[in-house]
């Protein structure tokens, strides 16, 4: 029992401390960043100075050493707060790739200088335009030739490339004809993008409906060292697996902090709006849609849980981690709408940032995996059902 406050009681801290960050950082900060598209670099320098990016890196590295459960606490309370981790986030699931399947060498040269903020390890360069969530009939392929990988192909909506010192690479290394599996012959480089660029490697970015830094990616003959490869030759697909579990429950805890902050903002709306000489939270017609949206994020929220204490335990996951991501992103989108609802004509107001917050949240019904995805994973591989594609 005593054990299990101390960690309760480390919690509340953890999330008293993110809050005491994230409150120099105001809606006004973050809706002037989203009228020009601009990245929050003196958010994530600070988010990253005081350690909370770190979170998932051994301390023996110069990290934390905390778990998942943790880690997803911090980018909740980042989206609770209105701002959004997006900015940020992929360093928490990135370096997982490193840590689990990275040589001793790797991790000495990279993860002390990741956990102290001087190298960003931001993008995740997976999507490509002509395979969608088809990852394994990517094309991007890279050909050894001595003491380096020669890479052509091409990526798209890979995010944060601009403000990122490192990428992980997910690329053919073996034909596909070649392989037994079709997941088979696939390998995860290390790009240092500061080398790569205007040297095999352009990048270009995409205008999108909301603030995500997101780009493509035209890469020709790019010189990847050997020595960049992560893990083994053609088993990068197992890697990024373990990457995207830990990315769908991080992704959740996000949903979850923005379904929080749009509960708060539209429960306090509710009961301050007088109409007709009463505050409208007054009306059934407006507080069971808040009441039942809270409910569901709450049912999100202990799979969130559960899924990251898995994770943490080393069990497998993946079939909560998917659906942790699906009940918490159709909880925030719920919401969302409660929310723009609530305030009316004033929810479409920028200064209000519902209108923001609605947008940004709306992503996660796409992406990272869609909801249609984790239906077929849950279907075939939970309820045993016939494959569905």
């Amino acid at each position: 029992m005593l054990v299990r406050e101390e960690k309760e009681q480390f919690i509340q801290e953890l999330r008293e401390s993110v809050q005491a960050v994230c409150k120099k950082y105001d809606g006004e900060y973050w809706r002037k960043l989203d009228e020009i598209d601009a990245y929050p670099t003196e958010f994530v320098e600070e988010i990253t100075q005081a350690g909370f990016l770190a979170a998932l890196i051994p301390e023996e590295y110069g990290g934390s050493g905390l778990g998942l459960l943790e880690a997803s606490i911090i980018l909740e309370e980042i989206n609770r707060s209105g701002g959004n981790s997006g900015a940020c986030h992929a360093q928490m699931y990135t370096m997982g790739t490193i840590l689990r399947h990275g040589s001793p060498e790797q991790k000495k040269k990279y993860l002390p200088k990741i956990a102290d903020g001087s190298l960003r390890l931001q993008a995740f360069g997976v999507s490509e335009p002509n395979t969608g969530t088809d990852t394994t009939n990517l094309k991007t392929f890279a050909k050894r030739e001595g003491d380096y990988y020669v890479v052509n192909g091409q990526k798209v909506f890979i995010s944060r490339t601009e403000h990122s010192d490192l990428m992980i690479l997910l690329v053919r290394t073996t034909p596909k004809e070649e392989c037994v599996k079709k997941s088979d012959g696939l390998s995860v480089l290390l790009i240092d993008l500061k080398e790569a660029v205007g040297n095999g490697l352009e990048i270009r970015p995409i205008q999108t409906m909301m603030n995500h830094a997101t780009t493509e990616l035209f890469i020709e003959n790019l010189k990847v060292p050997v020595e960049n490869l992560i893990g083994e030759e053609g088993k990068g697909f197992r890697y990024i697996l373990d990457g995207m579990n830990a990315e769908r429950i991080l992704i959740a805890a996000e949903c979850i902090g923005d379904g929080r902050w749009f509960i708060e903002k539209a429960t306090n709306y509710a009961n301050e709006r007088v109409v007709f000489n009463r505050p409208i939270g007054q009306n059934q017609g407006i507080q069971f849609p808040i009441a039942t949206a809270h409910i569901h994020l709450e049912a999100a929220d202990l799979m969130r849980i559960k899924a990251a204490g898995l994770f943490d335990a080393g069990k497998p996951c993946g079939a909560e981690a998917n659906m942790a991501k699906l009940l918490a992103a159709d909880a925030s989108w719920e919401a969302a709408n409660v929310a723009l609802q609530t305030h009316g004509g004033f929810g479409f107001a920028k200064e209000y940032d519902i209108e923001r917050k609605f947008k940004e949240t709306r992503l996660y019904q796409v992406a990272p995996i869609s909801t249609n995805l984790i239906l077929s994973y849950v279907g075939e591989h939970v309820l045993k059902l016939p494959k569905s594609y």
